[in-house]
């Protein structure tokens, strides 16, 4: 079946598989949160991005291989609700944006910062720090050797603009900076987005969008 990313609360994962990677994106409650499994198709090994909620989801997902590692993209708690029990089922070492691991009541193992690399078997992820949705919110890139980049942005970009900065225009000028140096300027309109909330898009149908997103404040 073709990949879309359209997944709800309560219902099954949608499949994205890749040459060396295989993502599967499930939704969980209440916020209709999206938790993604990574998973090495060389070694197996997986990996998990965000914990949100639904430990029970997340694990029955996760299945008997376990997973290594779970990264939180930022420390808004609807994206760690599942995290202590994920962890203490699962052993998996801890990831989080160096500044936002503070705010994560599971402690971080492994702080990341921006441009560090986050592994599962043979595939490497490279953080991008990004700014103003949280104070060390981190977005993570597959560049696929096979084909076009996939990055996952938490709460930093969806479809239709960036994250909430609470209308703070200097936090919201900040990152929107960041997203347009630190992704749209580095990465083809081609990368596919996975956001931690709602449907996916790409670099392409978003970067037309940037003046009015600058305009609007928002």
């Amino acid at each position: 079946m073709t990949y879309s990313g359209a997944v709800k609360v309560g219902g099954p994962a949608d499949v994205h598989e890749l040459t060396d990677l295989i993502i599967s994106k499930v939704a969980v409650g209440p916020m209709d949160n999206n938790s993604y499994l990574l998973r090495c198709r060389a070694t197996g090994e997986q990996l998990l991005i965000d914990a949100a909620n639904e430990p029970e989801t997340l694990l029955r997902l996760i299945g008997d291989d376990s997973i290594a590692s779970v990264v939180t993209t930022h420390r808004h708690a609807d994206h760690w609700q599942a995290l202590a029990a994920v962890v203490g089922a699962t052993g998996a070492t801890t990831y989080a944006g160096a500044e936002d691991a503070e705010g994560i009541p599971v402690p971080t193992d492994v702080p990341v910062r921006d441009g560090g690399a986050v592994r599962v078997g043979r595939v490497e992820l490279r953080a991008r720090h990004l700014v103003g949705h949280t104070p060390g919110s981190i977005a993570l890139v597959y560049d696929d050797p096979h084909g076009h980049p996939h990055v996952f942005t938490g709460d930093c970009l969806f479809p239709g603009g960036v994250g909430n900065t609470r209308d703070d225009p200097e936090a919201f000028a900040r990152l929107l900076h960041d997203v347009e140096t630190r992704l749209f300027a580095e990465l083809p309109d081609e990368t596919w987005v996975y956001p931690g909330h709602g449907r996916d898009t790409t670099l392409g149908a978003e970067r037309p969008q940037l003046p009015e997103w600058r305009a609007r404040g928002w």
